[in-house]
């Protein structure tokens, strides 16, 4: 039985509480003392309440004494493991001898009935990693497997008296941390939603794309600069069976060879100088069950690129540095602005890969193609810079949409979206005029002469500075468009050494 026992607060009531207790011969299984009271959990099934009260009346200062279902400490315990349990991700509790204290139910699911009775076990039975390993005296997270599954663990040491004394491990599965990191990546609107315009090719991209969303096959998409390649990546994957689950991107491009190998498999510790304690799960790992969009793909070496065929052969691989196979159910799409043809040809990309990746095709038009849909872009871009800005929506002169259209927009849509928020931003009189349009596309002055062409009228020294005005106005003019020294080299056709030399020679992309 067990009682609430309020007293007034007076030095060594508790002791005369035990002592009246001891005396009737009641085995007391517990007892916790809090000011003002006393708890007790009287062995004794006989004892009622009416006996405890008889006892206490010869105790001074004691105001009640009441019958309860749980002791306080009880009570908590109750409340904490209610709170852990609606915890989803596994937690385990461990001193310092790597010695399982208390988990909580997420992580009781993992265990398997045979090993169901994992308190007072040895951590090291269930991870892949030692005890020392994890009894680190600071925080940290690395990837183990727990009960042979891929987990990323949160461990956060526990001290007693500046000493550790345990720690606790959160894990959070591959697929979870995945699927959040494609939250992050991404908004909650419908991506066919933000697809503006209703020209006849871009009709026919949008009902392609649902149409491809239905088959899990790898998807390729080609198209300019600009043209909104991962927009429609990102639509293939929404309107795929696969939409709850991560949708994870990368630009080729935009990581050296050796990164973005350790990028898309992953790594073990130790696999590299640098490489995180732990290891780290790749775009691979941690798109599991979703889609994987790897844009530029034209810029993968071929190293990688004979690396990326072997996987899709079969959807199996290894992280860097390991040893164990693992197998990704993900869908591919990934996207160029080159030709890849071209690059076949020239040994520069991989004939057999070509034939993986381009099994479903999409080929995005440029906005030159579709000037129908300038009008509707134009509109949607203006609304947008002005709820960014936070400003009213200017008109917009008759004449503007019309010289809009007559523009070739090399930078195609991405352009367009930068032309119309920079007119915003510079915006003063609550309408855009012919002349802003002009001013931002040509730049300042006349512009009915041709903008581009170098005035007969200026004078050089010498042949070498004008060839080096021409070549500094050229890189200028091209550097948006190629924003990388191998684009630029493909895009002119000369060596990726000179055109870095260049660029540096006239501060440009510095």
């Amino acid at each position: 039985m067990k009682f609430e026992i309020k007293s007034s607060d007076r030095i060594g009531i508790s002791q005369e509480i035990l002592s009246a207790f001891s005396k009737q011969s009641w085995n007391l299984k517990a007892i916790e003392v809090e000011t003002c009271f006393t708890y007790v959990n009287i062995e004794n099934t006989t004892v009622a309440l009416l006996n405890v009260q008889n006892v206490l009346q010869t105790i001074s200062g004691i105001i009640s004494c009441t019958e309860i279902s749980l002791m306080p400490s009880e009570k908590r315990e109750n409340h904490l493991n209610t709170l852990l349990a609606r915890i989803p991700d596994p937690i385990i509790d461990i001193d310092e001898k790597g010695v399982i204290l208390a988990f909580n139910q997420a992580a009781q699911n993992l265990l398997p009935d045979e090993l169901n009775n994992a308190q007072g076990q040895q951590v090291e039975k269930y991870l892949d990693c030692s005890t020392s390993s994890i009894l680190a005296n600071k925080e940290q997270s690395r990837s183990l497997n727990f009960i042979g599954q891929p987990f990323v663990a949160d461990i956060t040491p526990v001290f007693s008296n500046s000493r550790i004394s345990g720690a606790v491990i959160s894990l959070r599965s591959i697929n979870k941390l995945g699927r959040q990191i494609a939250l992050m990546q991404s908004s909650s609107d419908s991506v066919l939603d933000n697809i503006i315009g209703k020209s006849s090719s871009l009709s026919l991209v949008v009902s392609q794309t649902l149409r491809f969303a239905e088959l899990d096959l790898p998807v390729l998409i080609s198209g300019d600069t600009g043209t909104g390649k991962e927009l429609i990546a990102r639509a293939l994957h929404q309107s795929s069976p696969r939409k709850a689950e991560p949708f994870l991107t990368i630009n080729c491009a935009a990581l050296p060879e050796q990164l973005l190998e350790s990028e898309l498999f992953g790594y073990e510790s130790g696999a590299f100088t640098g490489a995180v304690k732990g290891g780290k799960p790749g775009l691979f790992e941690l798109a599991h069950g979703g889609t994987v969009f790897l844009d530029e793909i034209a810029e993968m070496s071929v190293y990688l690129q004979a690396k990326l065929l072997r996987f899709l052969q079969d959807y199996q691989y290894r992280r860097l540095g390991g040893t164990k196979e693992l197998k990704a159910n993900i869908r591919i799409i990934s996207a160029t602005h080159q030709d890849l043809n071209q690059l076949i040809s020239t040994k520069q990309f991989r004939e057999d890969l070509y034939y993986r990746l381009n099994v479903l095709k999409l080929v995005l038009p440029p906005l030159n193609k579709r000037i129908e849909d300038i009008p509707l872009l134009v509109k949607h871009f203006v609304k947008n810079a002005a709820r960014q800005i936070g400003q009213s929506v200017p008109k917009i002169e008759d004449d503007v949409l019309r010289l809009l259209q007559e523009h070739s927009w090399p930078g195609n849509i991405r352009q367009l979206e930068n032309v119309i928020f920079r007119i915003i931003a510079l915006d003063q009189s609550g309408e855009i005029k012919v002349s802003d349009i002009t001013d931002i596309l040509y730049g300042q002055g006349n512009v009915n002469a041709d903008k581009d062409k170098i005035k007969t009228e200026l004078v050089f020294e010498d042949w070498t500075s004008a060839q080096a005005h021409f070549e500094k106005s050229l890189l200028k003019e091209l550097y948006p468009y190629y924003p990388t020294t191998r684009k630029l080299a493909t895009r002119l056709k000369v060596s990726h050494n000179k055109i870095a030399m260049k660029l540096r020679a006239y501060g440009i992309g510095s």
